[in-house]
C-alpha cells in the first residue's frame, strides 16, 4: 500500500509539473516579466552615460540647489528645512527655502538614505541624489505598463513601457546627475492615472485613497501637478456627457476629490491655491 501511495504521488507531482511547463498563462506571465525586466535595465543603463563617461557629479544649476538643499536636511531635519532662510539663494534677497520649493524630491532622497542607514549600508547623500532619477525610470516604465494595461492590454501595456523607458524627451530630463523635479514627478504623474483607472472600474474607496495619496505625492515632487487636477475632472466631465455615470464614478471622483485636496494643501508652496 505505501509503494502503490508513492507511486500515486509521483505520478500527481509528475503531472502538474507537466502541466505547468505546459501552460500558456505561466509562460506569458513569464515572458512579460522578463520583458519588463530588460525595460527597466535598459532605461537604467541609457541615464548612466555621464557618469560612465564622467564622474558621478551632479550637473546644472537647479539640480544644485535641490542637492544643496537635500543635504542640508539630512544633516538638520525635515522641521529646520522647512524653516531654513538660505542666503545664498536669489541674493542678495535670500530665500525661504521651505515655503519655495515642493520638497518631495528632497524627502524622496533623505528617506532613502535614512532607510539605507538603516540597514548599515553607508551611502553618501550625493550618489543618491545622481542615481535618483535613473531608479525612478524604471518605476515609470512599470506605472505606465500598469494603466496602459489597464485601458487596454497587457501586450500594449509591454509595447508603452518600453516606449516611455527609451523616448528621448524624458531620458533628457532623467539623466543620472540630473537631480530635479521631473526625475520623480512622471512617475508620481502615471501612477495616480493607473490607480485613478482602477478605482474608476472597482468602485472602491481603497483604491479612491491610494489615488489620491500618489495624488499627493506628486504635488509634493512638481507643479505639474496641475494636469492631474484638471485631466481627472475633465475624464469624468466627458464620461458623463456619454452617459455612464455610475455609482463607481461618484465614489471614486469623490473620495479622490476630498482626500487629495485636503492633503494636497499641507504643502507650503500650494496651500490655499
Amino acid at each position: 500500500n505505501i509503494d502503490i501511495n508513492m507511486a500515486d504521488t509521483d505520478l500527481v507531482v509528475r503531472n502538474d509539473v507537466k502541466f505547468a511547463m505546459w501552460n500558456p498563462g505561466a509562460w506569458k506571465s513569464l515572458l512579460s516579466f522578463f520583458i519588463l525586466a530588460l525595460t527597466w535595465l535598459a532605461g537604467f543603463s541609457a541615464r548612466l552615460f555621464a557618469v560612465i563617461r564622467f564622474e558621478s557629479i551632479i550637473h546644472e544649476f537647479d539640480p544644485w540647489f535641490n542637492y544643496r538643499a537635500t543635504h542640508y536636511m539630512v544633516e538638520n531635519g525635515f522641521y529646520n528645512f522647512l524653516n531654513w532662510f538660505d542666503d545664498r539663494a536669489w541674493y542678495p534677497l535670500g530665500r525661504i527655502v521651505g515655503g519655495t520649493v515642493y520638497p518631495g524630491l528632497m524627502v524622496t532622497s533623505g528617506t532613502i538614505h535614512w532607510v539605507l542607514n538603516l540597514l548599515n549600508i553607508p551611502i553618501h547623500i550625493r550618489d543618491i541624489c545622481v542615481f535618483l532619477a535613473p531608479i525612478f525610470s524604471g518605476m515609470t516604465s512599470m506605472s505606465v505598463y500598469l494603466f496602459t494595461k489597464e485601458i487596454w492590454s497587457p501586450g500594449a501595456g509591454l509595447f508603452a513601457a518600453c516606449f516611455i523607458a527609451i523616448v528621448p524627451g524624458y531620458i533628457s530630463r532623467s539623466v543620472a546627475g540630473s537631480y530635479d523635479n521631473e526625475g520623480i514627478a512622471i512617475f508620481a504623474l502615471m501612477f495616480t492615472y493607473y490607480l485613478w483607472i482602477k478605482s474608476v472600474k472597482t468602485g472602491q474607496v481603497f483604491w479612491s485613497v491610494c489615488s489620491a495619496l500618489s495624488y499627493f505625492y506628486m504635488v509634493s515632487a512638481w507643479g505639474g501637478y496641475v494636469f492631474i487636477i484638471n485631466l481627472i475632472p475633465l475624464h469624468v466631465f466627458v464620461l458623463l456627457l456619454m452617459g455612464r455615470y455610475s455609482q463607481r464614478i461618484y465614489t471614486a471622483y469623490s473620495c479622490f476629490y476630498i482626500v487629495g485636496l485636503l492633503l494636497s494643501m499641507q504643502i507650503p508652496f500650494v496651500g490655499f491655491q
